[in-house]
């Protein structure tokens, strides 16, 4: 009875292990390969832990923040031409469109109206343009009340509009992506919601062919697009930490399309539905990420989601000073208000999470290492452009935001800038660090799209237990 007994106690914990790791063991709904555990590579804390800080702390905080207008419309061009290649391959499923904004749907501070408590919310160069603009009765008049030695300061709005040139292009120079607003339109982000759209095919796996092959570090000329688990190790931290986060960005893009999935648009007749259906597609995940398809890379994707997740978190812990100062304007004052308040509580709970990625210990050893520094941005600047090469119109305006996120907390870790705080944020000095607000949307959005990633995946593990 005690061998019997024995046996099926082994057995036990055989099936488990199988079941765990995602083995041919047992073929069962059991399966769970993206439970992970243990440490996220070069970063100091586990799976676990964020998971529980990510879907207990942040995602119901993101929620009831991003619906908010200031971060509900992104600034984006979609017009712009592949720079790399003919772009022969427009998606023409309908679920490609973009539904664009009504000029009455975005809020007057964003369209740069004058609020209508008549309060204008100025910039720096704004300031000093309106100052620029005085009534010539009004300088004559301060001009006689001066002594003798006057000066003349007046500056003309058209230098002032050069002077905003100027920082703009050294404000480039600290930029990992390549910056479009001047040309963008506004787009309602929760009326064109991330899913799946139904475009694929060569012209989809160009794009992340692209980006794999030709502008991540590789450690061999391995002809994969992604970089074997195997290899990785051999490559220096900086190089490692560049594939890690463009293998993250497209795990957790994986992760959306899987969760939002086209379930049924037609009806039984086959015709068209008026309430298409979205859901969470278990096979579909499977596909994208266990082991059996993808040559036992899945889980090691999934493990670069978080690594992702953390040098976001650290960039918003870093930038938090900034953040919490910034105005979130709009032209509501009671809206603005409550959006600060709500960004300061989550700049908090993000601040009291103890175990960030280090930045501090990359790019240290002189020359050599600012020569990998600006080759880092460069290669990350290139995808950046490669995303106005996506064919799905809907794809595109996420895979640019997205990678303006990932790019944004790169400068904010990277630049240089913002390594020591300094509070005089409307200073012309051109050495300040400095966000926009599409910079803003495109980080805490992006964020938003990890932390959302996180949380389904812990869905996924239910659906499959």
């Amino acid at each position: 009875m005690s061998k019997t007994i024995l046996w099926l106690f082994f057995s036990y914990l055989t099936l488990s292990y199988a079941n765990y790791f995602g083995s041919n063991v047992n073929n069962n709904s059991d399966q769970c390969f993206c439970k992970l555990k243990g440490s996220i590579d070069d970063c100091s804390c586990s799976v676990d832990t964020v998971d529980y800080f990510n879907n207990m702390k942040i995602y119901p905080r993101l929620q009831s923040l991003l619906v908010r207008a200031y971060f509900r419309f992104f600034k984006v061009n979609l017009k712009k031409e592949c720079p790399f290649w003919a772009d022969d391959s427009k998606c023409a499923i309908r679920y490609c469109h973009v539904q664009p904004c009504k000029v009455d749907d975005i809020p007057v501070g964003l369209k740069g109206e004058l609020p209508t408590n008549g309060h204008a919310h100025k910039r720096p160069f704004e300031k000093y343009l309106a100052e620029a603009q005085l009534d010539d009765c009004e300088q004559t008049a301060r001009d006689h009340d001066r002594e003798l030695g006057y000066l003349n300061t007046t500056i003309s709005s058209e230098n002032y509009k050069e002077f905003e040139r100027w920082q703009q292009y050294d404000d480039a120079q600290d930029n990992f992506c390549v910056m479009e607003t001047m040309d963008g339109e506004y787009v309602d982000l929760l009326l064109n919601p991330e899913r799946y759209t139904g475009y694929k095919g060569p012209s989809a796996h160009r794009i992340w062919r692209s980006i794999y092959m030709e502008n991540c570090f590789r450690p061999d000329k391995s002809p994969h697009n992604f970089i074997q688990t195997s290899k990785i190790n051999g490559m220096c931290l900086e190089k490692r930490a560049f594939y890690r986060a463009i293998s993250g960005l497209h795990a957790s893009i994986n992760i959306h399309l899987s969760a939002k999935y086209l379930l049924s648009s037609q009806n039984s007749m086959g015709l068209v539905k008026s309430d298409t259906e979205w859901g969470p597609n278990l096979q579909e995940f499977k596909r994208r990420f266990s082991p059996e398809t993808t040559g036992g890379e899945g889980p090691g994707w999934l493990n670069n989601l978080y690594f992702l997740y953390l040098l976001e978190l650290r960039a918003l812990a870093k930038a938090s000073p900034y953040l919490e100062r910034e105005e979130y304007y709009t032209g509501n004052e009671v809206e603005d208000a409550e959006t600060k308040m709500a960004i300061r509580d989550i700049l908090a709970v993000i601040k009291s999470f103890s175990d960030h990625f280090d930045e501090s210990v990359m790019f240290n050893g002189g020359l050599q290492a600012q020569a990998l520094k600006e080759e880092f941005r460069q290669h990350f600047r290139n995808i950046s452009r490669i995303m106005d090469c996506v064919g799905c119109d809907k794809c595109k305006l996420w895979g640019k935001l997205q990678t303006h996120g990932v790019g944004t907390a790169l400068k904010i870790l990277f630049s240089g800038k913002f390594d020591k705080w300094s509070p005089t944020l409307n200073n012309l000095n051109k050495k300040h660090f400095y966000l926009d607000r599409t910079e803003i949307v495109a980080l805490i959005n992006g964020f938003g799209r990890l932390s959302e990633s996180i949380f389904e995946l812990e869905k996924f593990r239910q659906m499959m237990r």
